[in-house]
């Protein structure tokens, strides 16, 4: 806290899945985001009954489709792919060193899986390994994966594969109350865990709300999807760092 006075920043995040005894009143705090996490089997079979019937029919729409997974050990399918969804999505896209960066650090700890239909790449996650977890961190799918369901096959292959490499827990990431990234998780069968997140205000006199549910960022979401994607892509590393 010190620290944070010192700076003068607006305010101070503490995070953690269970909170501490000495997270007491002094603190804020906000029920805004729940993590996914769920327990995997050795069994494939097994891995898909856990999945809900509706959403393992999609996934097995996309076995039927003849899509199929590999690893990647660069960046040449992953970024373009990432760099549009995330532009469709109205958000700017980290720079492609930060992910060749993240691949040079950890190394086997970390893996690209991209989902093919035929020789066309349709979908792409970077995921991360840690003990005995599994983490498809970013991930996008190309306009194409909605009707070929290559980003629904996609996370079933990543829990396939990581079930194969000795992965007992599948991390789906947090997210936040009301957003179509909770609504999806929750259709894959994982139970949200609320993350009792604390704040301490320091400068501001109010949390900030950088999300997309904040309508003041709605006028810049529909301006963003209208850039053209060279431009999105030039300009989004930019941005990216200062909401970061």
């Amino acid at each position: 806290q010190a620290l944070a006075r010192r700076l003068g920043v607006g305010h101070l995040e503490y995070r953690w899945r269970d909170a501490p005894e000495q997270a007491g009143a002094a603190w804020l705090q906000r029920p805004l985001y729940a993590t996914f996490r769920r327990p995997l089997h050795l069994d494939d079979e097994q891995n898909l009954l856990a999945i809900p019937r509706k959403q393992r029919a999609v996934v097995r729409k996309g076995i039927a489709n003849g899509l199929h997974s590999a690893i990647d050990h660069d960046l040449d399918r992953f970024y373009p792919i990432y760099a549009d969804s995330v532009h469709r999505l109205g958000t700017p896209v980290f720079a492609r060193r930060h992910f060749a960066l993240l691949r040079s650090v950890f190394g086997d700890a970390c893996d690209i899986l991209t989902v093919y239909h035929g020789v066309q790449a349709q979908a792409s996650v970077l995921a991360f390994y840690f003990r005995d977890e599994v983490l498809p961190y970013y991930g996008g799918g190309a306009l194409l994966a909605r009707s070929t369901g290559a980003n629904d096959f996609m996370y079933w292959e990543v829990m396939r594969r990581a079930a194969a490499r000795g992965c007992r827990l599948f991390d789906f990431g947090r997210s936040k109350l009301g957003t179509g990234a909770w609504d999806f998780k929750k259709n894959w069968g994982f139970v949200p865990q609320p993350l009792p997140y604390a704040y301490k205000l320091v400068r501001a006199t109010a949390l900030p709300e950088v999300n997309p549910l904040n309508p003041r960022y709605a006028l810049f979401i529909r301006a963003w999807r209208r850039l053209p994607l060279p431009l999105a892509n030039l300009l989004g590393p930019h941005i990216v760092r200062q909401l970061g």
